[in-house]
């Protein structure tokens, strides 16, 4: 992975030879369209090159308005900028693999996707509705399809030549090892909740095995108790630096060697979230040490139900 002073510029190379994903990413899931598209401009104008959307967050739209008006005014190209997106859980039967992934195509109008994830390993009942429940508001799974059968459509995408790399989200070292077991193509991205409160080592090592790279979403903890902004470590490494707490912990996420996405349609903290440096080496080595809670705040990666979608729009 190439560090520049600014960290800000970090690429860490994909697997499969299709170039590099940008250690800094933002992240899409904003409820309202209108505030969508206006992030993800004020993202691109102050330097994101990554950005991450999904079919489940209903916004795919404004976010291909926001590319295509940031393109259009020929500042930035479209090569320049990695674009996921993810196929949702109602969509795991291969015959529908195509289908979800051209329709996103078009939402985010863009011909090719730099990378595709499967949004979590959980197949739900095929069709429209992306909450199926049942009469006792549970979730309806389809047990018609395995996650290595979902898997090889996503690799026949990588085959037709408009999807440059493939990957996982939302799920766990032991199902990671089996769909490399059995992969053809390698994941080159998996996607999890990952902070200093839910560092993920040992999923992490096995990442750095096998040349995958490890995207952090809610790297900084969601906002939510205990908040990992407030923390005592964090904190006095912000004012020794003369960064922000956020800062902080999002320098630490690249330093270590993953990716991250921050979401904000506030662009003070959008510009804030970009603009990272390094941190010394001994206070990432204080980050590891000092911090020992195990705390994870989204239980995605057990259900397949977002923990923070909300069920209806």
């Amino acid at each position: 992975m190439a560090i520049s002073d600014a960290l800000r510029d970090s690429m860490i190379p994909l697997n499969n030879g299709s170039g590099a994903i940008p250690a800094v990413g933002f992240g899409t899931l904003i409820p309202d369209p209108v505030a969508t598209t206006k992030a993800t401009i004020t993202a691109l104008e102050t330097g994101f090159r990554h950005f991450d959307a999904a079919e489940r967050y209903r916004n795919e739209d404004a976010v291909g308005t926001a590319l295509q008006t940031v393109f259009r005014a020929g500042n930035i190209r479209r090569e320049d900028v990695f674009v996921t997106t993810k196929l949702w859980n109602t969509n795991h039967r291969p015959e529908r693999v195509r289908p979800a992934f051209d329709a996103s195509r078009r939402r985010l109008q863009i011909d090719y996707v730099d990378c595709y994830l499967i949004h979590t390993p959980f197949a739900f009942q095929p069709g429209e509705e992306q909450d199926p429940r049942d009469a006792r508001g549970q979730v309806i799974y389809d047990s018609g399809v395995t996650l290595a059968e979902t898997w090889q459509a996503l690799e026949r995408l990588v085959d037709d030549g408009h999807c440059n790399a493939i990957g996982l989200s939302d799920v766990t070292l032991e199902t990671l090892r089996d769909i490399v077991a059995v992969a053809r193509i390698k994941p080159a991205v998996v996607q999890v909740e990952s902070h200093p409160y839910l560092p993920e080592w040992e999923l992490l090592d096995f990442c750095r095995e096998h040349g995958i790279v490890l995207l952090a979403f809610a790297p900084l903890g969601h906002g939510l108790n205990p908040k990992l902004v407030d923390n005592p470590v964090i904190t006095n490494i912000a004012q020794r630096t003369r960064m922000t707490p956020a800062q902080v912990a999002l320098a630490w996420a690249a330093q270590r060697g993953t990716a991250f996405l921050t979401t904000s349609t506030n662009p003070d903290h959008i510009r804030e979230n970009f603009e990272i440096s390094s941190l010394p080496e001994d206070a990432v080595d204080e980050i590891r040490a000092t911090i020992t809670a195990n705390i994870r705040f989204n239980t995605v990666v057990k259900t397949g139900v977002p923990g923070f979608i909300p069920r209806t729009t």
